[in-house]
């Protein structure tokens, strides 16, 4: 029987603490709970085991999400229907960023905001991420689109951050000509 991870709402304190760096390498508990999140994340993005699981759809999770206040991120994007590449930073930084700002054009959710937030979230159209995998072999990746506002999303987590803290209370939407919305 599956069992669900038990992700804190945004009501929790432990989502707005900045996160300590992980001890590398990994433990093998917490590699068990990457890939538990692995494994959920991946069944909320296909239809059918999203309902059997009762999963809400995530493409990303943050520890603190967890009540872990160390700095791992997951990522799981399907890059195409049915296929998924799995990202696991440990200790991730941003090191380079686009001039170039996107919005996803439909808002940003987040597994710990269990309502709509309406708003267009700015982020950069393209970042390089370097960290550790969970064996402390360095990593680095570049996103772009709707994975760069992944990864900018669980980063955030790790800083106390959440998206709508980034929602312009003056003005909460962009127009095309203002923002390239995807």
């Amino acid at each position: 029987m599956y069992k669900k991870l038990n992700i804190l709402e945004d009501s929790d304190k432990h989502l707005r603490m900045i996160s300590k760096d992980a001890k590398l390498p990994l433990s093998d508990e917490y590699k068990k709970t990457i890939e538990h999140i692995i494994d959920e994340l991946t069944y909320s993005q296909i239809e059918e085991l999203a309902k059997k699981y009762d999963l809400r759809p995530g493409m990303g999770l943050a520890f603190p999400q967890l009540g872990i206040n160390e700095r791992i991120i997951v990522i799981v994007h399907e890059y195409e229907d049915g296929k998924f590449n799995n990202y696991v930073v440990v200790n991730p930084k941003i090191v380079s960023e686009s001039s170039e700002m996107i919005a996803a054009e439909a808002g940003e959710g987040c597994l710990s905001v269990n309502r709509e937030v309406e708003g267009h979230v700015k982020r950069h159209a393209r970042v390089t991420v370097e960290g550790f995998d969970v064996d402390g072999n360095p990593i680095k990746f570049r996103a772009r689109e709707e994975l760069s506002i992944a990864f900018q999303h669980e980063i955030d987590h790790l800083n106390g951050i959440l998206f709508y803290d980034r929602i312009d209370k003056n003005k909460p939407f962009y127009t095309e000509d203002e923002l390239r919305l995807i």
